[in-house]
């Protein structure tokens, strides 16, 4: 409900550790077996965003005590958090996953202009992909702060013929559009996914991924592209961002589209100061009570020179690992990012040092 209480899992842990501290009763389980959390943030914003940290004994007692900060739905978003996703897009998300980014447009943020053609896409697509990418999202219409939009037309024929030859070559293919006509010529190409920034807005939208065997993940945007960033407010951001996705899946559900399908992006970036981003980030695990694999998408993003010393976009690659491998610490099942390998490398070592 709006205003909370909203859950966010805290001292997370993996492994046999995890396992234990679950069967001892002293933590919750954390999308299956291999994960768990000792303590959640319990979060409720009206007027002021006032935040309770308690633990599992504390909880367990709480109930008992019928305290207010516990009861039935708590208990249930707890169950939802426990619960590991099923494989989307054919893809088992017991992983990491690596969304790599292949950009058609001459006017993205970060890359625009760098693969302007099929042929130049296609090649960095298959070197993504070589370098450890599980999905290949393609896009023809920038979506950055103060973008203009593209006439569907236009996005489809830079994107579709990158669609297409990557589908034809098996590999999973996402499409970046919020453009229906662009959704359907992109499934019918081969796209398993439809990745869209305004979580199936159009009204066309909904009933044509419901009559589709595609997968969508819904991203939150405050605004529009061009304005998204002149002023945008939020009573608690992590909180807002919750409830708009939460009103999202249900009406996905509603549509025809199973929960399966779906995978939710609470937008850093989009819509957001920095501040309001790196809050999305601390709460990732939040996202997880919504029941669907979560995307994370911060790789050379803006939010990341505004935490730091305002560096130029080729040089925000240590922010963009430092958000991903923040993000798989809390349970994010895909990272959307730009630079595959070194994302995929860091990965990797986190994983050999213990941390999922």
């Amino acid at each position: 409900m709006p205003g909370g209480p909203y859950i966010t899992p805290r001292a997370l842990m993996a492994g046999p550790g995890a396992a234990n501290a679950v069967a001892a009763g002293q933590a919750w389980p954390l999308l299956g077996t291999a994960r768990a959390f000792a303590a959640i943030d319990v979060t409720t914003v009206q007027g002021a965003v006032v935040t309770a940290l308690m633990t599992r004994p504390a909880y367990d007692t709480a109930l008992i005590c019928a305290s207010p900060l516990t009861g039935s739905a708590m208990d249930q978003t707890l169950k939802t958090l426990g619960v590991a996703p099923p494989p989307f897009a054919g893809l088992d998300l017991t992983q990491p996953r690596i969304m790599g980014i292949v950009n058609v447009t001459p006017d993205s943020f970060s890359d625009g202009g760098a693969h302007p053609t099929a042929h130049t896409a296609l090649a960095h697509a298959l070197k993504l992909a070589e370098e450890g990418a599980d999905i290949l999202d393609v896009g023809g219409e920038s979506t950055r702060p103060g973008a203009a939009p593209v006439a569907p037309d236009d996005e489809q024929r830079r994107a579709i013929p990158v669609v297409r030859e990557l589908a034809n070559r098996g590999l999973c293919v996402s499409i970046d559009t919020r453009h229906p006509t662009t959704m359907a010529a992109a499934i019918q190409a081969g796209a398993r996914i439809v990745n869209d920034v305004t979580a199936l807005a159009h009204p066309d939208a909904l009933p044509l991924i419901a009559r589709s065997n595609a997968n969508v993940v819904l991203m939150h945007m405050q605004g529009e592209p061009q304005t998204m960033q002149d002023d945008p407010r939020y009573a608690w951001a992590p909180g807002d961002v919750f409830d708009m996705l939460g009103a999202r899946v249900k009406a996905c559900i509603a549509a025809g589209i199973d929960r399966p399908r779906i995978a939710v992006d609470p937008g850093v970036g989009f819509g957001k100061t920095a501040a309001h981003s790196a809050q999305i980030l601390e709460h990732v695990a939040l996202f997880h009570g919504l029941g669907c694999p979560v995307v994370i998408g911060a790789s050379r993003k803006r939010f990341i020179a505004g935490l730091s010393r305002n560096e130029a976009v080729t040089d925000r690659l240590p922010g963009s690992l430092a958000a991903a491998l923040a993000a798989v610490r809390s349970g994010a099942q895909i990272v959307r990012v730009h630079d595959v390998a070194a994302t995929r490398q860091a990965l990797a070592v986190q994983q050999h040092l213990g941390f999922a």
